[in-house]
């Protein structure tokens, strides 16, 4: 049985959790376009912006907004899409009505 603390989600795999759904963004022109319009960003801005602090969570959230993206990336990664809210959780620890 794994304990507790085991099966928490830490910080550094929801960060490379984070990061790759990016890059899976990156190859969805019509969602990233959304994305960019969303968080006021620019595509050349991108890169920078990815370096940001809480820009991965915001990340998290534009998949957990748009649940056909979501579960296209989940099925493409075979992941269970409750792995975006613990990453989202690991990596600023609070929850979306926390603010």
């Amino acid at each position: 049985m794994m304990s507790q603390k085991e099966a928490r989600l830490t910080a550094e795999n929801a960060e490379a959790l984070a990061a790759d759904a990016l890059a899976y963004l990156a190859g969805d022109m019509e969602h990233l376009g959304r994305f960019l319009a969303l968080s006021g960003i620019g595509p050349a801005e991108l890169r920078e912006a990815a370096e940001e602090p809480g820009f991965l969570v915001g990340v998290l959230e534009f998949y957990m907004a748009h649940e056909p993206l979501l579960l296209s990336f989940c099925e493409t990664r075979a992941i269970r899409p409750t792995l975006f809210a613990a990453a989202r959780f690991a990596l600023d620890g609070a929850t979306p009505q926390d603010g």
